[in-house]
């Protein structure tokens, strides 16, 4: 894998917790992690490029072109800070998921993350009444306070496993003995889900600590449950199998 670091700056990071919220099924964990960060003022410090993301250039509002990327944002939420993993794409191949996620993770290892947390959506097919939040961690002892924060283990839950950034990230963290968790919002998979982001969102706060405004979310989330009773054959599901959680 050829890739290049651009830092914006060097942060002296404190004990990091680091979130991976890159985009998924449902776009689940993307839109937790996006929304976290901007509410707790994080600050992009480096931007990560790969031959393994698309070869595609993305416009700001300027109309000014920068290659396809990842982003490393931080946050000070008190005694520690948070890493988060951001961005628009992830790898494009098996191997480039490994290495791109393997990248991502020494470069925070350095600085002792106390630790890592994944975050993705569970595609059912079906769009859930009230949508669970799953979870997965490194170590039974981590748990409780995943099960504290409003996060349910149920056993052959995800079906199909955890795939993609979410599981190397997961896997990572366990082999280098670091708490790892992954949070998993319940989703048909069909929709950019807005409720089960909000979920995912609060269960997050609740294990970091912190306060955020879920109303954005929550509006979403809103217009997705007026849609699904005007038209609720729309929320039928394909015949594919969509059990797995990115």
């Amino acid at each position: 894998m050829a890739s290049s670091v651009s830092y914006d700056f060097r942060p002296a990071l404190r004990t990091p917790v680091l979130i991976e919220g890159l985009p998924g099924v449902g776009n689940v964990g993307k839109l937790a992690a996006d929304i976290l960060a901007r509410q707790l003022g994080a600050v992009r410090y480096a931007r990560i490029y790969s031959d393994d993301l698309p070869p595609q250039a993305l416009l700001d509002g300027d109309c000014v072109a920068d290659a396809a990327r990842c982003e490393l944002w931080v946050a000070d939420i008190g005694e520690r800070d948070v890493v988060f993993l951001l961005g628009d794409f992830q790898g494009t191949t098996p191997a480039g998921q490994y290495n791109l996620s393997e990248k991502v993770f020494r470069m925070v290892l350095p600085y002792d993350p106390s630790m890592v947390i994944t975050l993705g959506g569970y595609g059912t097919g079906q769009l859930p009444p009230a949508p669970r939040v799953l979870g997965a961690v490194s170590d039974p002892s981590l748990k409780p306070s995943l099960e504290a924060a409003g996060v349910g283990f149920y056993p052959g839950e995800p079906q199909g496993g955890i795939v993609g950034a979410a599981a190397m990230f997961l896997a990572f963290g366990s082999m280098y003995g670091i708490p790892s968790a992954c949070i998993m919002g319940e989703t048909s998979g069909y929709i950019i889900d807005a409720r089960s982001a909000r979920n995912v969102m609060n269960a997050l706060c609740i294990l970091l600590g912190v306060e955020a405004d879920t109303s954005e979310l929550a509006e979403a989330a809103d217009q997705i449950d007026a849609a699904s009773i005007a038209a609720p054959e729309e929320a039928e599901a394909p015949a594919e199998d969509l059990s797995y959680i990115r």
